[in-house]
């Protein structure tokens, strides 16, 4: 491997860019850096033609710059983290998928998955979650993880990492050693799982050493402090000891350890992204991502290079790394062909997959509502509880626009957090209307979106409540309401709702979760 110190550290940063075409920084910072790998977000992509024309000029100017391929990275997971375009194919999320009861479906989800991007030009899924959702106050996992127990999380985790690879992409598990209980977003502040070690094994690590076992090639790291197994306050993702000493010797992980965004405020404000660069490099993490800031790689690839020469970065190990990358990018990036998609055969293939994951929570001893001419169809837009996600807009699937087009009704707006007045001018509407068919996005968190429902039984409506994202919502609600869980605020996750309510479709998912 002859490469210099610069070229090496070039194979283990990966970056993104602003907009739909390469910028001049990021191809300054491929000439004059070996930046190698790039991160996909919605914001470069406009159309599945469009992605995979860029995704070839990327290659052609990293091959170009460094003699290698690029390692094109995106978060693919599904539901409702999808960076694919419209005119692409989503599949339903981790936990819509486990209410189907069938791992298969994983694979399934997994294979097409993995066959799209590698047809668009996406070689690296940053995906599944094998985080296990043991909070239900979680604000960034919740239903992106399988369930609530790590049997189940592994059961379906593991046919998805399959299907991946199948279909001819990489992908990681995610996020290590585990994000699923805790109440705070790593995105925006540095959460603490105090838990032991003993504890974790019970619990959040079980479904990364099944992952392992299964022959994962990478492992995402999670910014989040672990004290019991790091006590000097350094996040999972700098700590040696968690990086190197658990997933790597004692777990046995000899794939590429990946980090999450170096970016995010449990680095930024805590640490500083490029002094977190290099102490996840120290750490053992292989390839770790500078997501947005162009110039900050440029800024991190010097001070990587300054610490070799310091020696606070092993030379050998930078060389180990190295080593990893190139031999996934000569099977995953060089040796994979192409492969078509038939985009068409895709579609409808996920829509019946997607029709399976729609869920009844709870069904009134009376039956289901009769919904009657004139249903009231009621929802906020989808919002960030999290830098997760897309919810931009023009791309909100407002629910009640949706579902009275579908259902013949009319529609109403609600704000994420309605508060009394709003509360009561919308169920003096209901009252005019038939029933009232309710959408509700984390509404856990958003309490006023479940007060609404609870008015409207009272008040004697009719009423439907349906989860838009976890099904945590529709815990405690009145006994009156038909209660589904959709596990996502998509198009497609509203047309499979709607057929359940014309009558044209059964709810057949079964709730991974406890309520």
């Amino acid at each position: 491997m002859r490469m210099d110190l610069r070229e090496q550290i070039g194979q283990r940063l990966v970056t993104g860019f602003p907009g739909t075409e390469l910028t001049e920084d990021f191809r300054r910072m491929v000439r004059e850096y070996k930046i190698s790998n790039v991160i996909l977000f919605r914001e470069n992509i406009t159309d599945c033609a469009q992605l995979k024309q860029l995704c070839g000029e990327i290659q052609a100017l990293v091959r170009r710059e460094t003699g290698h391929g690029a390692f094109i990275t995106a978060d693919q997971e599904g539901g409702l983290v999808t960076r694919l375009p419209g005119d692409a194919v989503n599949v339903p999320g981790a936990m819509a998928i486990a209410a189907t009861g069938d791992p298969e479906n994983a694979y399934r989800a997994g294979l097409l998955t993995g066959r799209e991007l590698r047809a668009l030009g996406v070689n690296f899924n940053l995906a599944p979650s094998v985080d296990v959702n043991s909070n239900p106050e979680n604000p960034v996992i919740g239903a992106r993880s399988y369930g609530d127990t790590p049997q189940e999380v592994s059961r379906y985790a593991n046919r998805m990492i399959r299907g991946l690879l199948d279909g001819g992409v990489l992908c990681s598990a995610k996020h290590f050693p585990g994000h699923g209980d805790t109440d705070t977003d790593s995105h925006l502040a540095l959460p603490c799982v105090d838990k032991s070690m003993e504890e974790l094994e019970r619990t959040e690590l079980l479904p990364f050493r099944e992952a392992v076992r299964a022959g994962v090639p990478a492992v995402m790291t999670t910014h989040i402090l672990f004290p019991q197994l790091e006590p000097e306050h350094l996040p999972a993702t700098m700590s040696r000891r968690i990086m190197t000493g658990l997933l790597r010797e004692q777990m046995g992980f000899d794939g590429l350890i990946v980090s999450d965004c170096m970016e995010m405020r449990a680095i930024k404000d805590h640490f500083g992204t490029v002094n977190g660069v290099v102490a996840a490099m120290a750490a053992g993490v292989d390839l770790v991502f500078i997501s947005h800031d162009t110039l900050l790689s440029g800024q991190a690839a010097r001070a990587a290079e300054q610490a070799v020469a310091e020696g606070r970065l092993s030379a050998a190990e930078m060389q180990a790394s190295v080593q990893r990358i190139l031999a996934l990018k000569e099977k995953w990036v060089d040796g994979m062909p192409e492969g078509g998609f038939d985009f068409d055969a895709a579609r409808r293939e996920n829509e019946a997959l997607l029709q399976k994951t729609i869920t009844e929570v709870h069904r009134p001893a009376g039956g289901r509502p009769a919904l009657g001419s004139a249903p009231l169809c009621i929802g906020c837009p989808a919002y960030r509880t999290s830098l997760v996600g897309n919810v931009d807009a023009g791309e909100t699937n407002r629910f009640g626009d949706g579902m009275a087009r579908a259902l013949h009704g009319s529609a109403a707006a609600m704000q994420p957090e309605p508060g009394r007045e709003e509360i009561a001018a919308l169920v003096e509407l209901a009252r005019r209307h038939t029933s009232a068919v309710v959408g509700t996005f984390n509404g856990r968190l958003r309490r006023g979106q479940l007060e609404l429902v609870a008015r409207l039984a009272e008040a004697g409506v009719p009423t439907v409540a349906v989860a838009l994202r976890g099904p945590y919502d529709l815990a405690g609600l009145p006994e009156s309401v038909w209660t589904l869980a959709a596990f996502e605020y998509t198009e497609q996750s509203i047309r499979a709702v709607a057929r359940v309510l014309r009558g044209e479709a059964e709810p057949t998912g079964r709730l991974p979760v406890t309520l």
